[in-house]
């Protein structure tokens, strides 16, 4: 596994203060905010590519591919694995990302209208390109096989890992690189979200701001970053002597149907891609020990989902414990579903829940039991991911811990 968020670029650095309650989340450096609405940000600070990149491919990448690069890196130091001629066309990548190279789309426009078209680079097409994150990673490691990339809004990274489960599954691949990258801290993009409304406005308290399920939330907090996880087909990893952290037991999909940007009030959409999860992983409801929910901190999605898990679960629904983590790491669109994959996967390899801060005053339509505050320690065996985007698009994902 290898990540980059407003926690930090280390997995293990950002478990720690993920379970320590820290909000990643603060006042936008990036761009004067005077004329926007929304201030706040999840930005990943300190973020130092050129440990990672050379100066020409610094020159040529946009920001989502760059993290995608390092977090990838990251992912394959951890899982001791390096792509032979032998085996490279059965190493794939699938990374998926909803805008793409958004910061350089803004920095060439900006520069197209000062100095005319003839000033444009290009590069800009291979700057831009949504895939253009799995072909970087592909070309880093010499991976010859599958090379895709989901652009499903905020379930992209989810899908990724998914799509990747089923390419293994298929034998179309051994090992894939996957996940989600997301680099949309920008004027455009937090002025049209906030023009939409879908942003927290509560500019003067950066950290209490992403508030999932809490009758004060205002909308989410705009974050980037990218997480990768390397998926493996479990003789291939057993026979190298991988280090294993889960296994990946299911994913599920599914549309809402119902609106471009709002989800089905009663979470059917999402009650229907948690069931489909289900069936992929051939167990029941009641075999799942803890979610790490979508919660994004909108009014109407955190309420959705609430509707939904009780729709999956029934009677269990109150006993099961959930995690809102964007609370702390905002909400990194394409890269959130890989992220909080991660975040799924350590949950059950160390027994240990991330706690959902800023729920100071629960909303009586979200009355489930979302770890509030603290960290619990908890004996986790299998443990669902959940990430809903526009378009009424869902994807989930099971997890099981491993037995060694």
């Amino acid at each position: 596994m290898g990540a980059v968020t407003p926690l930090g670029s280390r997995v293990e650095t950002i478990w720690d203060r993920l379970c320590q309650g820290i909000s990643g989340v603060d006042v936008i450096t990036r761009f004067d905010t005077k004329d926007h609405d929304a201030k706040i940000a999840g930005e990943v600070r300190d973020f130092a590519p050129g440990a990672y990149l050379d100066k020409r491919e610094l020159r040529r990448t946009d920001l989502f591919v760059q993290m995608a690069l390092v977090a990838a890196q990251d992912a394959v130091d951890d899982s001791k694995f390096s792509v032979s001629e032998t085996d490279a066309s059965r190493v794939g990548v699938y990374i998926g990302s909803a805008f793409g190279g958004l910061v350089a789309l803004e920095d060439v426009h900006a520069k197209m209208l000062r100095q005319g078209p003839g000033r444009i680079s290009p590069l800009f097409p291979a700057m831009v390109l949504g895939n253009l994150a799995s072909g970087h990673v592909s070309i880093r490691f010499g991976a010859q096989g599958p090379n895709n990339s989901s652009s499903t809004a905020c379930a992209a990274g989810a899908h990724s890992i998914g799509e990747a489960l089923h390419l293994i599954r298929r034998d179309v691949a051994d090992v894939m690189i996957a996940g989600g990258t997301e680099a949309v801290i920008t004027p455009l993009a937090v002025g049209a979200f906030g023009n939409m409304k879908a942003l927290s406005t509560r500019n003067d308290d950066p950290k209490a701001a992403s508030r999932p399920f809490d009758r004060e939330r205002d909308g989410f907090v705009m974050a980037e970053g990218a997480g990768i996880l390397i998926l493996e087909e479990l003789q291939h990893a057993l026979r190298r002597g991988a280090p294993i952290h889960a296994e990946v037991l299911g994913y599920g999909s599914a549309s809402d149907a119902h609106h471009i940007t709002a989800p089905c009030p009663d979470g059917a959409g999402a009650a229907r891609c948690m069931l489909n999860a289900l069936r992929d992983a051939g167990m029941s409801a009641d075999g799942i020990d803890y979610i790490n929910a979508h919660a994004t901190s909108t009014p109407a999605g955190d309420a959705a989902e609430t509707a939904a898990l009780k729709q999956v679960f029934k009677a269990n629904a109150h006993a099961l414990p959930i995690s809102a983590t964007k609370s702390m790491t905002g909400h990194l669109l394409g890269a959130a579903g890989a992220v909080e994959s991660i975040f799924t996967v350590i949950a059950v390899r160390d027994k240990l829940l991330p706690p959902t801060i800023n729920l100071d005053t629960p909303d009586p339509e979200c009355d489930l039991d979302y770890v509030p505050h603290k960290a619990r320690h908890m004996a986790v065996r299998t443990a669902m991911s959940n990430a809903f985007g526009f378009g009424g698009t869902n994807a989930s994902l099971v997890f099981r811990s491993y037995a060694r």
